[in-house]
């Protein structure tokens, strides 16, 4: 971890404004001890149930902090966001509750549902190639007049998704290690910074999967830095991180482990089997990352895991498991 001024970070007054703001908005999901992960890794296993969250995952949190803080001129000229599925969703979803016009920029490789549940909200909903073109007409976009609201590289977002971690300080027993994955970054900053400030003793941990890997290419540069993408969890595939997201996981977040896109598929079945819950392969990738820092750890570990979202359906899932071999 490098050493980066609390000034430029979000801070816990930060966090704590957005969790005011957007109570009545979001869910404050479960955090509760799993025995079935508990039993699978070895070690004692907590779980934040952000997939139970308004819109399927995290993503409502930091996409109503933001619009909660936009002018009145901001609200009627309309919003815009890029997403791999999971931010869409959770933009076009509140920005309906919020009477704000949405438009979201996808790429083609996004998940049906997530492109469904999008138009299904209201939201005008643009196409792309691939994700370094949806970045691209977003900024028209912008430059157009609409308010864009980051996926992860903008304060209020990140103060939002922190609302992730001030619950998890909260509502959980003793923890030594929280599992977090990363996209472009903007919930492990949060969560990183209420956890630093309410649980400073506990470490956290980042993962990706392979080839999608902004975060630990952006550590391994010293800074964002563009990176290729072929990773089948689209939800995490950001072509880079921003430096306000490099800047709290270079100063707050222990390592970044990166994992492959069969070993998330298969904790996705392994959350279903054994967690009882149906996730994306975004948070299966958490548990072949917990077995990493259960290993590292050794005797003592309490480990937290952020399931940050379930919007993907049993034939996707079940068709990455046939490709990978894993039924």
């Amino acid at each position: 971890m490098n050493d980066i001024p609390d000034s430029a970070l979000i801070g816990l007054a930060d966090i704590e404004a957005a969790a005011r703001h957007i109570t009545g908005h979001v869910v404050r999901t479960p955090t509760v001890p799993s025995p079935g992960l508990t039993a699978l890794l070895g070690a004692p296993v907590t779980a934040k149930l952000e997939l139970l969250q308004r819109t399927g995952s995290f993503k409502a949190r930091g996409a109503t902090a933001k619009l909660l803080s936009l002018s009145a001129a901001e609200r009627a000229a309309g919003v815009v966001a890029v997403s791999g599925g999971n931010h869409g969703i959770a933009l076009a979803v509140m920005a309906a509750a919020l009477d704000v016009k949405a438009t979201v920029v996808m790429p083609r490789t996004a998940p049906a549902r997530s492109l469904a549940l999008a138009e299904e909200a209201g939201a005008s909903v643009r196409l792309t190639d691939g994700m370094d073109s949806a970045f691209e007409l977003v900024t028209r976009l912008r430059d157009e007049g609409l308010t864009l609201v980051h996926p992860f590289d903008d304060p209020a977002v990140i103060a939002g998704q922190g609302t992730v971690g001030l619950e998890l300080a909260e509502d959980a027993g003793e923890l030594t290690d929280v599992v977090v994955s990363v996209g472009g970054g903007g919930l492990i900053a949060g969560v990183a910074a209420a956890l630093r400030a309410r649980r400073p003793g506990v470490r956290v941990w980042g993962v990706e999967t392979e080839g999608a890997e902004a975060m630990s290419g952006a550590l391994e540069a010293g800074g964002p830095v563009r990176v290729p993408l072929s990773s089948l969890v689209t939800t995490l595939s950001a072509p880079s991180v921003s430096k306000l997201t490099y800047d709290h996981v270079s100063a707050l977040v222990e390592e970044v482990l990166v994992v492959p896109d069969r070993d998330a598929v298969r904790g996705c079945l392994e959350l279903a089997d054994h967690a009882k819950v149906w996730a994306e392969p975004a948070a299966g990738c958490l548990l072949p990352a917990a077995r990493q820092v259960v290993e590292r750890v050794g005797d003592g570990a309490r480990i937290g895991l952020v399931v940050c979202g379930g919007n993907t359906t049993p034939s996707e899932v079940m068709g990455w498991a046939h490709r990978f071999g894993l039924l």
